[in-house]
């Protein structure tokens, strides 16, 4: 039994009919449930911490993440209570929907604990979006991957992860190590420790790793996400994962699953996460995903 729980909603609206767009190609691929992952920069709840966090002064990196963060048409439209209450009446209706979370790794995780507090999850995933306030995944900003030494940005990046992982607040770590988006790729001997350092976090924190193919068709780099050196010590750490497609669109439900599935196979893992209300079911993988 299979899900994608990583699909977002930001390029449609709360919409039914929207959603049974998602659904319809979900029943194509054989999947039996799907989840959506809004990200946190949708609600209006979110954006103090946004403003908080990131680059936002008068350099190429501040005047474009300025930019972003005020496009009326995505950012902080919504409510959470909005947000709950659609997907609540899709339940209700008996679509196979899960309702989660896509959160930035924000410096004052006490605040996200209040903001996450008395809604009713079946998931929660953390991403790490920023290093020192800079949005790495940017296609605009990516010059900025020369301008430093790639293992120290690694370094940023497991900090971040472990500040977020020891918090408590979250489910999923969600594509790990997608900072080779752009094909900027340091010494393999010289980010191994680093490596090793997220995996003992993970294992630590019971965190599940999104093995996200987004990477694989939205960006230079091809890939899926983790990338193999990760993927041997999900495997020597006993790490559960989930498999998802990242999807902005219908149309990339399922996205690459079958790349996916054969992907972590070779590491010898043949079960995926599945999730209600927060609590885990280990599905194993079926070559029909049903």
């Amino acid at each position: 039994m299979w899900s994608d729980y990583h699909l977002h909603l930001e390029y449609g609206d709360y919409d039914e009919s929207y959603v049974l767009r998602f659904l319809e190609k979900a029943q194509k691929l054989g999947l039996s449930e799907i989840g959506f992952s809004e990200h946190s920069h949708a609600f209006e709840e979110f954006r103090e911490l946004y403003y908080e966090d990131l680059i936002l002064d008068d350099s190429p990196i501040g005047n474009f993440q300025k930019r972003w963060l005020a496009n009326p048409k995505s950012k902080f439209v919504h409510s959470l209570l909005k947000y709950q209450e659609f997907i609540t009446n899709l339940k209700a209706k008996g679509y196979p929907v899960k309702m989660g979370i896509e959160v930035c790794n924000f410096q004052n995780q006490k605040k996200v604990a209040e903001i996450l507090s008395g809604y009713d999850w079946d998931y929660r995933m953390v991403s790490v979006h920023f290093v020192r306030g800079w949005g790495f995944d940017f296609e605009v900003l990516k010059d900025n991957f020369d301008k430093g030494d790639l293992v120290s940005i690694w370094q940023d990046y497991v900090k971040e992860m472990e500040k977020v992982a020891s918090s408590g607040l979250y489910d999923i770590i969600g594509h790990p190590f997608n900072l080779r988006l752009f094909g900027h790729l340091p010494d393999p001997e010289r980010v191994a420790p680093l490596l090793k350092r997220a995996a003992e976090i993970l294992k630590a924190h019971r965190m599940v790793v999104d093995v996200n193919t987004g990477t694989s068709y939205r960006y230079p780099i091809r890939e899926i996400s983790p990338y193999p050196e990760f993927m041997n010590l999900v495997k020597a750490y006993d790490l559960p994962i989930m498999i998802s497609s990242d999807g902005h669109f219908p149309e990339h439900v399922g996205m690459n699953f079958d790349m996916a599935s054969d992907y972590v196979r070779s590491f010898g893992l043949d079960e995926v996460v599945c999730f209600d209300k927060r609590n885990r079911v280990m599905k194993k993988l079926d070559g029909d995903r049903s």
